[in-house]
């Protein structure tokens, strides 16, 4: 089975939309550090990432540290070539129960 966080990351870096959220639930929920919602579903997550991915050629992340705990997957991250710019962020993903796609991420961003 192959690891849908590490196939996310591989996909953000090509800015390969679709790729991307391949790793994903239909109706995942991307929330910030408070719990408030970012994004839900490969409908508002697409419009989001596409954009992004269209304004930010060298986008770059590389994961500092990854921990795996059970169905979650803590990623420390840091970012280049992002517009708006930030450079480090904590991703918190919960994986579905066969761990074969992402069902909710949480943000901790540093701006």
């Amino acid at each position: 089975m192959r690891d849908p966080v590490e196939a996310q990351l591989v996909a953000y870096n090509a800015r390969d939309v679709e790729a991307f959220l391949a790793c994903y639930t239909p109706d995942c929920r991307v929330e910030d550090g408070a719990g408030e919602r970012l994004m839900q579903g490969h409908a508002e997550m697409r419009e989001r990432y596409a954009g992004m991915f269209a304004t930010s050629p060298n986008l770059h992340c590389v994961v500092v540290h990854r921990t795996r705990i059970g169905r979650y997957v803590l990623d420390e991250e840091e970012i280049t070539g992002r517009v708006p710019d930030f450079r480090r962020a904590v991703a918190i993903y919960r994986l579905t129960p066969d761990g074969g796609r992402i069902e909710h991420v949480r943000f901790l961003r540093e701006k």
